[in-house]
């Protein structure tokens, strides 16, 4: 990989290690514009403040956008989207193995 191309994966990296950063992508993943209102209701703890923040940074990088229906991601977010989609399946064998390792250190 060039320098070029790891300072573009780090700066990717910071901007969704932020809080909620994913969560406010993926709440979006179905492809449905979302009121304010729904986007906070499908991410849950999320506070206002943080949600105002994270829209900010992420509509900045070109991720989301917003129309007269709500809140979307643009093309190039649901591109990364598509890409994360194994994340899902991976999820679950993981939760699955997590629930092994757990009975294994009860014995």
């Amino acid at each position: 990989m060039s320098a070029k191309e790891n300072v573009a994966v780090s700066q990717l990296l910071e901007l969704l290690e932020s809080r909620y950063a994913l969560r406010v992508l993926w709440a979006l993943k179905d492809g449905h514009p979302q009121t304010f209102r729904l986007l906070q209701d499908s991410i849950g703890s999320i506070t206002p403040n943080t949600l105002n923040t994270r829209i900010k940074e992420l509509r900045l990088a070109g991720l989301m956008g917003h129309d007269s229906k709500g809140y979307n991601v643009t093309a190039l977010g649901a591109d990364l989207l598509k890409r994360l989609n194994d994340l899902q399946a991976f999820a679950g064998k993981w939760a699955l193995s997590q629930t092994k390792v757990s009975a294994v250190k009860k014995k």
